[in-house]
């Protein structure tokens, strides 16, 4: 049996402070842990409907993003099903097109993959910065920590790599 297709991929506006955060969350995966040959990794920034092709590719996708969900800042979500609206790039936002729309469109043309998300409540995401805040930043590795462990949960198992002299 052929192993699920699994793309991560991190979405949002990387001008915009914390909205970027996803973005970063997806490179630092791919930086720290080693995957599986079936895990591709992405930085769907705010391709929207541009992004079908990739979607459409893969059986799982798992979607890192802030989250507007009403707690404090800092506090990671898991998003599935209708939940997914809560995220900043499923409505309203900087890109291209919501991803729930791109998503349907992907159902329309014959191939809708699962779909969850990981976000994080932003500390600022209306600051034209191309980094994210302190807080933000410094929340990378806990975040990225939940994600591996939901992921491995669910049968898909990531390795940390041993840190090196550069990491903090």
């Amino acid at each position: 049996m052929t192993p699920p297709r699994i793309l991560i991929m991190g979405v949002g506006n990387v001008l915009l402070c914390d909205e970027g955060f996803g973005v970063r969350a997806v490179a630092y995966l791919e930086e720290h842990y080693d995957w599986p040959d079936n895990v591709q990794f992405l930085a769907g920034e705010t391709g929207g409907i541009m992004l079908m092709p990739e979607i459409q590719s893969c059986d799982l996708l798992v979607v890192l993003d802030v989250v507007l969900g009403g707690e404090a800042p800092g506090t990671v979500y898991l998003l599935e099903n209708d939940d997914l609206r809560k995220s900043l790039s499923f409505r309203d936002s900087m890109h291209q097109t919501d991803l729930l729309d791109t998503l349907a469109t992907c159902e329309l043309a014959g191939h809708r993959p699962e779909a969850l998300a990981f976000g994080l409540q932003p500390f600022d995401y209306h600051s034209m910065v191309m980094q994210l805040s302190p807080q933000a930043e410094a929340m990378l590795p806990t975040f990225c920590r939940k994600v591996v462990d939901e992921l491995q949960r669910r049968g898909i198992r990531a390795v940390a790599r041993p840190a090196t002299e550069g990491d903090a």
